[in-house]
């Protein structure tokens, strides 16, 4: 059968279509070059016409009459005035015409520094994410980097801040050994002295890296809003817990992310020990923690440096004692212990007799240590037993019985802490400039950050228990008694000291080295006041009892 021939328009139609549009095209831009000016009018208008809009709405009721009776006056002013209209004509229309000016184009991609930027951190990663056996490695010498990487940012210097690499599911990414030595690459070509966070999704085969800003150092002491038995040991990151706190900065009040440590009978760490080199804040932090503790219990301190940084403590309502000396600092010990073990007995007794505990084993009791390892030093010279030793009744037995144990010391001193140290204070922080190692020897895990060769005092990590390691900067809780405190800091710390005793419970300052002088009798407080060096005075009134068979 014959095939009748298309029709002529069918024919030649394809051609003529593409001659229409063609010259459809050019109307449509010779258009637009012509109504530019008028296009540009008219998107102004309608930005100020949505201006006034929500100027309108954001006015109060109250004010919308005089508001109004003053536009209708100063158009009546415009009206009679001699060319007043075409100068308010003209007036809107160059208003306009500013207002729906085309805005500068938004940067979409990397530019050609940051593309070399990235190429060569690609060409960086091919020894490690290739092997040759690969039929269509992902990462390759002179490869396509586009591919492997996503999302970059940069910085005003152009170094990255951002980016999501994608590497082959053969990589070890669930060797930790692995996973470092990239990590230690992409912080060395990214740029140092910055903090890197890497997340790794094993099942999808993703690595992001982000630089983390720092945290703010503008927050000082001051009260915080807790509940009873929590306490703040600093602020972290954001998206590191699940509350808020509001905090008085520098820059104003805000809402910051802290890190909360809980502390009492139902606490699963209610001991905390603080690691960091000299100057690293770890005193700061203990005198943050006495502080937040004095409006609610009592406070006992034991200072082995002996340089009196809490000296601003001592005599107040509710600190018991600060020791400086050793044989302060073992009377002192000696006496948390037996109060200790006279609260347990006494909880115990209560509650065999079916009444509720009494009232002096609620009251918490903290035990403060700053530096155990001088101490055990000097008692080792002085043939007397370690400090440290006294310790092991508060640690074992203090969260039934409201006492809390903190201990400080620096980085070449944790191998004098005892075992029962360390198997008690299961609540950790890391202050100060470490590397990595050291903080995993005190936290148990690695950082989930790179730490930095230079940070603030009291910048640092902590971890409460098992919990992951978060990023921690305390609250400045300098020394007021120190020339080189500002008096912004100065006035914080005094402002929440508690007040000295008056009258006839004026309390005894102190001297560093010695231990207060005996009441002229008992008290009620005896009991959580520690006993003199030297003249053990009159008996506490609840001493301790032996426990019954």
């Amino acid at each position: 059968m014959a095939r009748r021939p298309l029709p002529r328009i069918l024919s030649s139609g394809s051609a003529q279509i593409a001659r229409s549009r063609e010259i459809a095209r050019t109307a449509a831009d010779n258009a637009t070059d012509v109504l530019h000016p008028l296009i540009t009018i008219s998107r102004g208008l309608r930005k100020l016409a949505a201006t006034a809009r929500a100027r309108w709405a954001a006015t109060p009721k109250e004010r919308r009459g005089p508001t109004l009776f003053l536009v209708a006056a100063c158009v009546f002013v415009v009206a009679l005035v001699p060319y007043g209209p075409l100068l308010a004509l003209v007036s809107v229309m160059g208003a306009a015409a500013w207002k729906g000016r085309e805005r500068p184009v938004v940067k979409t991609g990397p530019d050609d520094a940051e593309i070399e930027r990235l190429k060569g951190l690609y060409e960086a990663l091919v020894p490690y994410f290739s092997v040759p056996e690969d039929p269509a490695p992902l990462f390759s010498h002179g490869g396509d980097w586009s591919g492997a990487f996503a999302d970059p940012a940069f910085d005003d210097a152009g170094r990255p801040t951002r980016l999501r690499i994608s590497y082959p599911a053969y990589f070890t990414d669930g060797e930790p050994a692995a996973r470092a030595r990239i990590e230690q690459l992409l912080h060395a070509k990214s740029g140092r002295g910055r903090e890197y966070h890497f997340e790794w999704d094993e099942e999808g085969n993703k690595l992001v890296m982000t630089v983390l800003p720092a945290l703010p150092t503008d927050i000082a002491a001051q009260r915080f809003v807790t509940a009873p038995g929590e306490t703040v040991l600093g602020f972290t990151d954001a998206d590191s817990v699940q509350r808020t706190v509001p905090v008085l900065a520098a820059g104003g009040p805000q809402d910051a992310p802290p890190v909360v440590w809980r502390t009492g009978p139902r606490s699963t760490e209610p001991h905390l020990l603080a690691v960091g080199p000299p100057g690293s804040g770890t005193t700061s932090l203990l005198r943050s923690l006495a502080l937040q503790a004095l409006p609610y219990g009592d406070v006992l301190v034991v200072e082995g440096s002996g340089t009196g940084e809490y000296a601003c403590l001592t005599g107040r309502a509710g600190v018991l004692a600060v020791e400086c000396g050793l044989a302060g600092a073992l009377a002192s010990l000696e006496w948390a212990a037996h109060e200790t073990e006279r609260r347990l007995i006494a909880a115990n007794r209560a509650r065999q007799a079916g009444h509720p505990a009494p009232e002096d084993t609620k009251r918490p009791l903290w035990i403060l240590l700053d530096r155990p390892s001088v101490l055990g030093h000097l008692a080792a010279a002085d043939g007397r037993s370690d400090p440290q030793d006294l310790l092991q009744v508060p640690l074992r037995h203090g969260r039934a019985a409201q006492v809390t144990v903190v201990v400080a010391e620096q980085f070449d001193g944790l191998d004098a802490l005892s075992e029962t140290v360390w198997t008690h204070t299961r609540a950790r922080v890391v202050l100060g400039p470490a590397s990595a190692e050291q903080i995993a020897s005190v936290l148990g895990v690695p950082p989930h950050t790179t730490p930095t060769p230079a940070v603030p005092p009291g910048r640092g990590y902590a971890r409460l228990g098992t919990g992951p390691a978060l990023r921690l900067q305390v609250p400045a809780t300098p020394d007021p008694y120190d020339d080189a405190t500002s008096e912004a800091h100065r006035l914080a710390v005094l402002e929440l000291l508690p007040e000295r005793p008056d009258g006839t419970g004026t309390a005894v300052e102190t001297v560093p080295g010695s231990a207060p002088d005996p009441a002229p009798a008992p008290t009620p407080d005896a009991a959580r006041t520690p006993a003199p060096v030297g003249d053990p005075g009159p008996p506490p009134l609840h001493a301790p009892v032996p426990a019954e068979g």
